[in-house]
């Protein structure tokens, strides 16, 4: 209905195209100014007039042809034009549009490949708090994607290659052994991390050896990488439990010693584009006309970087996959090092430098203080996500004892408010953990959300019979309350496609929130299974709808649903 009045005005102001009316035509915050609202200050410019008397021009011409547009009426109300839609129609083509297996989403992303760089925990460090931002907000983006039709490479670039190596291979051997590592894992492999860097601050010749060690494992020495693979080893069953739990998978886990062997052929053609300079014995590209520091491609010992890892991961995917965008998810702190690599690449002369982008996302504390691995400072994500499990747990068994499959429920209402509370917050904000918010049964948290959906299967259940659609009578949704939540429902794909325009998970969750609290509304005020006949079956039908997106939308969040509570 909304393509139908942008394609009539287009033709009534032939300066402004479909597309602009498209763009700048809102819906208004208030249900009082109608469905659809239209400011005219834009156009003012263009058409040299008043925008009030565009905004009254425009009105009498909708109101000419509102029964062709399907409008019940349009308003002028200073400079907006207020456009209210005939609710049957409106109801009817929303249930037509809605009622497929899409649910309205449009798949723009058809033939398209999209890379999604996120999670990359660093090998031999326990999997924190901190990493779950990363993890739960590229799965999202992962799924949000997919939904709009992109083939989508979820590739867990693994912080497995540097000098950090060198220093747990020194710190082993001086202060662990081979029985300590295989009886506590990582948790012995953390702690003598950390005392590396305790003892390196009052020990120099420390940072020295983990170096030499470091330039063991770059020329093959079989001891180094041997321990090496065996740390590696000990950290991807920590990892894969953590994923398990979150129910994340991979199709990709090349980490940074994957492009080890594909630096010297980098060093080489940039020495050939000649935009390869050498600075205190290290090789990199000057980006001073850029406004940034110098991107090290080589250490003065000839060793490796991460910034030319990263670039032959660049170069190496999109060789492998033609991507339309590579999307890297990490933290705020990493901005820098993208704006440099995706800038070396860029001064390679490759135009499609465009499409590679950074997901920043700011940091998570609990009671204000900052999370850090070498400090010692950690909250362990594994314990975090089963700690929300048994207060799920005990939450069921204090307000429904009698729930069959508690403990699955249990799982899916704990880890769902982890990830609910985490993508809720804007990405770019810091986040402050707190149980008291996270497993809240009301408001805007993720356990509202599954109990909002719970409640609604159990209307369908009570009714227990197949909801038809034929013949249903859409008038009966237009009272304010049935037509608000329709016009929620319609909103599912803006809220999709915007989420995947701005990398930006918490849109999904908005809404996820905005169709709970109407349908919630709506089971308050409407009689559903007590209704006269007619009422009944629309009402239900409306029901059954919001079920189903309410579902498929917490599962965008890469939250499951159950349908008890």
């Amino acid at each position: 209905m909304k393509k139908k009045i942008c394609q009539y005005l287009s033709e009534v102001l032939a300066e402004v195209p479909e597309e602009e009316l498209w763009k700048i035509m809102e819906i208004p915050p208030e249900e009082k100014m109608g469905d659809l609202t239209l400011p005219c200050f834009i156009m003012a410019k263009k058409m040299h007039k008043n925008p009030m008397q565009i905004a009254s021009e425009l009105v009498d011409k909708l109101n000419e042809q509102k029964d062709e547009l399907g409008i019940e009426k349009a308003e002028n109300v200073g400079a907006y034009c207020n456009i209210y839609l005939k609710r049957d129609l409106f109801v009817k083509n929303c249930f037509e549009v809605l009622e497929n297996d899409r649910y309205g989403v449009s798949q723009i992303g058809i033939g398209k490949t999209v890379c999604m760089d996120y999670s990359s925990p660093n090998i031999a460090k326990n999997f924190h708090v901190g990493h779950l931002r990363t993890t739960v907000i590229g799965n999202s983006l992962y799924k949000i994607y997919q939904k709009l039709g992109y083939d989508v490479v979820r590739i867990n670039h693994l912080g497995d290659w540097g000098t950090q190596f060198g220093k747990l291979i020194v710190a082993y051997k001086l202060w662990s052994s081979k029985e300590l590592v295989k009886k506590k894992g990582i948790e012995e492999l953390l702690r003598i991390y950390v005392k590396f860097n305790d003892e390196s601050e009052r020990n120099g010749n420390l940072i020295i050896e983990a170096r030499e060690w470091f330039m063991k494992m770059e020329q093959n020495d079989p001891e180094a990488l041997e321990i090496w693979n065996w740390f590696k080893d000990i950290s991807m069953v920590e990892f894969e439990r953590i994923y398990g739990l979150l129910g994340i998978s991979f199709d990709s886990y090349l980490g940074e010693s994957f492009y080890r062997d594909k630096v010297p052929a980098l060093v080489e053609k940039l020495n050939d584009m000649g935009i390869l300079v050498e600075s205190q014995g290290a090789k990199v590209i000057d980006l001073e006309q850029y406004n940034m520091p110098p991107c090290l491609i080589t250490k003065s010992d000839g060793g490796s970087i991460y910034h030319s890892r990263d670039i032959a991961a660049i170069l190496y995917r999109k060789e492998q996959y033609n991507f339309e965008k590579c999307i890297y998810v990490t933290g705020l702190e990493q901005s820098l090092h993208f704006k440099q690599i995706f800038t070396a690449i860029e001064v390679m002369g490759y135009d499609w430098s465009k499409d590679l982008i950074h997901v920043p996302y700011g940091l998570v504390s609990l009671a204000g203080e900052r999370l850090s691995t070498r400090g010692g400072n950690i909250i362990y994500a594994e314990d975090i996500l089963k700690e929300a499990i048994e207060r799920a747990y005990n939450a069921i068994i204090e307000k429904n004892p009698s729930l069959a499959d508690k403990e699955a429920t249990a799982k899916k209402v704990g880890v769902g408010a982890i990830i609910f509370h985490d993508l809720f917050h804007q990405r770019i904000k810091n986040v402050d953990f707190s149980w008291k918010e996270i497993l809240n049964f009301d408001g805007t948290t993720g356990p509202y959300a599954q109990y909002t959906y719970a409640r609604a299967k159990s209307v369908l259940r009570k009714y227990g019979k197949t909801i038809e659609s034929d013949g249903i009578d859409f008038g009966t949704l237009t009272d304010d309350v049935s037509y608000n939540l329709v016009k929620v429902l319609a909103g599912y794909e803006d809220a999709v496609v915007n989420a995947a325009e701005k990398y930006e998970p918490s849109i999904v969750a908005r809404y996820v929130i905005a169709l709970a609290t109407a349908f919630n509304k709506f089971y308050h005020d409407c009689s559903i299974l007590q209704a006269d006949e007619k009422e009944k079956r629309a009402r239900l039908l409306l029901t059954d709808l919001v079920q189903k997106i309410l579902c498929e939308a917490c599962g965008l969040l890469g939250m499951e649903c159950p349908d008890e509570m």
